[in-house]
């Protein structure tokens, strides 16, 4: 059973993070197969738009703690890498549908969506600081430019969580609904019917003012959370988030 599910419809492909057991933890593995199906789709005309989406009653819990720490990210052609390069460059509509909590990068994936539907149960959390690392995926960039340097510092800082109404008055989320997967695939497919070139300009456009600059944090940030993973603090944080989660 895939761990990534794809497929296509009306010219819309949707990716779901296929673990459900787990609350959908990435793995290396995870983030290797969400990066080939951005990367494919980016060069395949007959995909208009892109939905990631999830099974069962989750988003995303983040990263795999016990995959994270047997195999810690440091490199610039890690799976993690690879797959936030892959999010950067997207070229077409990106949408994202979110139920349950959207941990860590479940959360900071969501500042390079297009579109983003989150149903009633939606939980936004970035709890970097808490185990000794840093923001990612040009979040420490994005977030406080969406919501301004103090709100973005007190959820960074204090890892506390906020819901779907508070994410649409940010500006993160552009709808609640009680099926978010239904209304993305409908924005998407509206999406899918445009002409796709004017779609893809039009992107980058709104991307331009932003994209060598994100390019540049998610640089800093990759050296300095490869850093933070391999420190003690973060190795005591993880320590008691796994004593915490065994319980």
């Amino acid at each position: 059973m895939s761990e990534i599910l794809s497929n296509v419809e009306n010219r819309v492909l949707t990716l779901t993070f296929n673990r459900p057991e787990k609350m959908n933890a990435l793995t290396r593995s995870m983030y290797s197969g969400l990066a080939k199906g951005l990367n494919d789709a980016a060069g395949d005309f007959g995909i208009r738009a892109v939905v990631l989406t999830a099974s069962g009653d989750h988003f995303t819990a983040g990263n795999d703690i016990v995959d994270f720490m047997n195999n810690p990210p440091t490199s610039d052609d890690s799976e993690v890498a690879q797959f936030l390069a892959a999010l950067l460059n997207f070229p077409k509509p990106l949408i994202a549908a979110v139920k349950g909590n959207a941990v860590g990068v479940g959360t900071t994936m969501l500042l390079h969506c297009d579109v983003v539907i989150a149903g009633p149960t939606a939980n936004f959390s970035m709890p970097f600081a808490s185990l000794g690392l840093v923001p990612e995926a040009g979040s420490s960039y994005l977030f406080p430019q969406l919501v301004g340097y103090q709100r973005a510092a007190r959820i960074f800082m204090t890892g506390e969580s906020f819901d779907t109404d508070s994410a649409i008055e940010m500006g993160l989320v552009t709808a609640n609904d009680p099926d978010p997967l239904a209304h993305a695939l409908r924005v998407a497919e509206h999406i899918a019917e445009q002409p796709p070139q004017a779609i893809i300009n039009t992107k980058a456009l709104l991307k331009a003012r932003n994209h060598d600059s994100v390019a540049a944090v998610m640089k800093a940030e990759f050296e300095i959370f490869a850093m933070a993973l391999q420190s003690e603090e973060a190795m005591e944080a993880f320590m008691k988030f796994m004593s915490k989660k065994g319980k």
